[in-house]
């Protein structure tokens, strides 16, 4: 619909030039200066290099695509992708502030942090109190603050108001998700919680070593067993002191009988050593490398870091989805939270291309499904679209049209003599 001159200067806005003035008077709620939704690390974490390999281990299990998917219900494989708001809570719009991936990552590093979580549904078609079959339209990441026998209070964000608020829920309703390197992670006398505390003593260590103090020690010329001589050696700190402050270059003057003696030099001590031992302790049990950390590692280090640490933390978001918000019922038609992982991520160019030839003659794969992988328009011609070995076997429609079908070399020589 196309619109005239004056229609286009009627319906025309401007974000600085409105001439509604609703953003300079209307009451819109409470503001703050940072993101009020934002995950807030505790126990001192976000002081260390676990804040790292939090992000990092996120980050890799958000960009695996989680879906809620048809499955076929006699042998449980992969048909199609669901059109329900849960699976547009996974994938696009989990919220007013968060998309599908920044709310896995949400849960993955709050699950770190605290050790279990709740996904909880904000806005549902129907009441979850009341009926057990009800579609989630949106959903947010909740801090479990008390546990019941068949309830949890939760502290989750309010979009509405703009504020956290508690609110007791019964457990069929959230996703009760549980760090499944609790063990290692979040157990008193783990070793991340190890390192954690080895690292606060360390950074304790540095600030002290940093600070403005000299740690001299002043040894007078006399005993200072008695009152009166106290009272002398502290004036004389105090005199030194002062010179110290009030001198220009910070130089003071000492008696010839007077010794000095400095203690600021640094202490050997072996918490360094015992950081870089936890580290690589952590690192061996968490599956990570530094190569992973760095962007570095080869294909089979990614594969088996999938395998040891990515693939428990989306079994546990997937499984208990699927028990939580799919009844009974629909888990039987073949419904399901699944997760899947892009093989292509791992490859070169050269690798996909020889990979995707491999595909598409053993006929697991069509070209077009292979142009979309690169980011290429699907191919017009039907023959794009067809799972066949273009070196040997021929579509349906060529047979069908009466193409000639293909000789072997015995053929050929007898129809040659002939």
């Amino acid at each position: 619909m196309e619109y005239t001159f004056s229609e286009r200067l009627k319906h025309a806005w401007n974000a600085f030039k409105s001439r509604s003035p609703t953003y300079q008077t209307k009451d819109i709620g409470v503001s703050s200066s940072y993101r009020p939704d934002r995950t807030r690390l505790t126990r001192g974490n976000e002081r260390s290099i676990v804040t790292a390999i939090y992000n990092r281990i996120a980050l890799d299990v958000a960009q695996t695509t989680i879906r809620h998917v048809n499955l076929d219900p006699d042998n449980g494989r992969y048909l199609e992708d669901r059109k329900s708001g849960l699976n547009n809570c996974l994938t696009l719009d989990a919220n007013k502030d968060q998309t599908g991936r920044a709310f896995i990552q949400d849960i993955v590093i709050s699950m770190f942090d605290e050790g279990c979580i709740a996904a909880i549904p904000i806005d549902t078609d129907e009441d979850p109190e009341f009926v057990n079959s009800y579609d989630i339209l949106s959903m947010r990441v909740g801090r479990i603050i008390d546990w019941y026998p068949d309830h949890v209070r939760v502290e989750a964000y309010d979009d509405r108001t703009g504020r956290r608020k508690q609110r007791l829920v019964p457990k069929k309703m959230v996703a009760i998700i549980e760090n499944p390197l609790y063990a290692v992670m979040n157990e008193p006398n783990s070793t991340l919680q190890r390192l954690v505390r080895k690292l606060a003593l360390l950074d304790t260590i540095d600030d002290r070593n940093s600070s403005g103090k000299l740690d001299l020690i002043i040894q007078l010329p006399y005993t200072t067993r008695s009152d009166i001589k106290k009272e002398y050696a502290e004036q004389r700190r105090k005199q030194i002191e002062e010179q110290l402050i009030n001198g220009k270059y910070g130089i003071a003057y000492a008696d010839a009988s007077e010794k000095i003696v400095q203690l600021n030099r640094p202490l050997e001590n072996n918490l360094m050593s015992q950081v870089e031992y936890l580290t690589s302790m952590l690192y061996s049990q968490l599956g990570l490398t530094q190569e992973i950390m760095n962007g570095s590692a080869d294909e089979k280090v990614m594969v088996n870091y999938r395998n040891r640490t990515l693939e428990p933390i989306l079994s546990a978001i997937t499984d208990e989805m699927t028990r939580k918000f799919l009844t009974k019922t629909a888990r039987t038609q073949g419904q399901a939270v699944k997760f899947f992982h892009d093989p292509f991520k791992l490859i070169t160019v050269e690798q996909f291309a020889d990979l995707s030839d491999k595909l598409i003659r053993g006929e697991i794969a069509s070209p077009n499904e292979m142009r979309q992988v690169v980011g290429m328009k699907p191919s017009a011609d039907p023959k794009s679209d067809e799972l066949r070995n273009r070196n040997l076997n021929e579509s349906k429609e060529e047979a069908a049209e009466g193409a000639e079908p293909q000789m072997n070399p015995l053929e050929i020589l007898q129809k040659k003599e002939e």
